[in-house]
């Protein structure tokens, strides 16, 4: 039976038990037969290694969080199975099999029992350390496009797991209010979030829902090196969850409103090369304003509150922060009507380059 998060948070509110590059290339030595040496990666709820095997190849090494349960891992890892079945090509992590022929490993330790997994290395530069263009960012919008295409007709038990990162749960985050920084406008966040209760909320169920990998932020996209505007991969898929699929492409164009020019120039090219490639209906492209502004606030207060939590890491849970911040600036400049408007007519081909 699958065991839900009690609480929106409490995954998030769980910290992650360290671990040694020594014990994590004992680990891969000895349940997945890898002789490699071990750097760490930054994570938000787990232990991360980059394995550099002798033989040349690298992998990832996943410790997951000890409040992580077991269902939700084995939905991220049947989602990769069925991804590689449906679409081989698609540039996503490939599960690696431990050497008794098993997805994961269950290893207990003084915080309790982590499942240990191992995933192929993806190549690439992550999105966040190059230069940025129309084209990239329609590529992105391709490729989001792509993997939900790879999706659409997967289902798991565990996919309606509670998450705070998850849109339609949004409400539930306005009890963090109190950790954002005192040197930020507290009423943009706040004027969004009833925003998006007003306006959303009523008709989610009226929208299209799927699994979704629901976290395209900059640092889980990959260019090429030798191509700074071809998408090389897309990588973590530790906050998939059937939502909305209007959620999906809201949150790869959250991350991409910098730029001069028109507040939503930047999102409009991912949300258009979505569109051409898995039309959108015209009720979601109406919500899309409304998911962008909501994801910008979920960055802003889950990282204060978790900042706050752990301030050892708070660099890396804030690496997003100024630019929401920045961002949900320039959404209040406009009108939602306006707004709407102006993402029809990027799914039309309408609007001016």
């Amino acid at each position: 039976m699958t065991k839900m998060i009690d609480a929106p948070g409490e995954l998030l509110a769980t910290s992650v038990p360290p671990i040694g590059r020594a014990e994590a290339e004992e680990l891969a030595r000895t349940y997945f037969g890898l002789q490699a040496i071990a750097n760490p990666l930054k994570g938000e709820r787990d232990s991360n290694f980059l394995l550099e095997a002798v033989d040349g190849r690298r992998f990832v090494l996943k410790l997951a969080n000890p409040a992580e349960d077991r269902a939700v891992i084995d939905f991220q890892t049947r989602a990769l199975q069925h991804i590689a079945r449906v679409d081989p090509t698609l540039p996503v992590p490939h599960v690696v099999p431990a050497c008794d022929g098993t997805d994961m490993v269950a290893i207990d330790g003084p915080a309790g029992s982590r499942l240990l997994r191992v995933l192929t290395f993806v190549e690439g530069s992550p999105l966040h350390s190059v230069p940025h263009s129309s084209g990239q960012r329609r590529q992105i919008g391709t490729l989001v496009a792509r993997l939900d295409r790879a999706l659409e007709n997967f289902s798991h038990p565990a996919a309606d797991f509670t998450l705070l990162w998850d849109i339609k749960r949004a409400a539930s985050v306005r009890d963090l209010f109190d950790h954002l920084p005192s040197d930020r406008d507290h009423n943009l966040p706040r004027f969004f979030l009833d925003s998006f209760e007003e306006h959303v909320l009523p008709v989610l169920n009226q929208l299209r829902t799927q699994v979704i990998h629901n976290d395209m932020n900059p640092h889980n996209l990959l260019v090429r090196s030798d191509s700074k505007d071809e998408i090389a991969g897309i990588i973590d898929f530790g906050d998939m969850v059937r939502s909305p699929l209007a959620q999906e492409v809201a949150v790869a164009a959250a991350y991409q409103l910098h730029g001069a020019g028109h507040p939503l120039a930047g999102a409009a090219d991912v949300i258009a090369g979505y569109h051409a490639h898995l039309p959108l209906l015209d009720r979601e492209i109406d919500l899309l304003f409304d998911f962008i502004a909501t994801r910008l606030v979920l960055i802003v207060t889950i990282g204060g509150w978790r900042a706050a939590r752990y301030p050892e890491n708070s660099a890396y849970i804030l690496r997003n922060n100024a630019a929401a911040w920045t961002g949900l600036a320039k959404l209040a400049a406009l009108k939602r009507d306006e707004a709407r408007a102006y993402l029809h007519a990027a799914c039309e081909g309408s609007i001016p380059r």
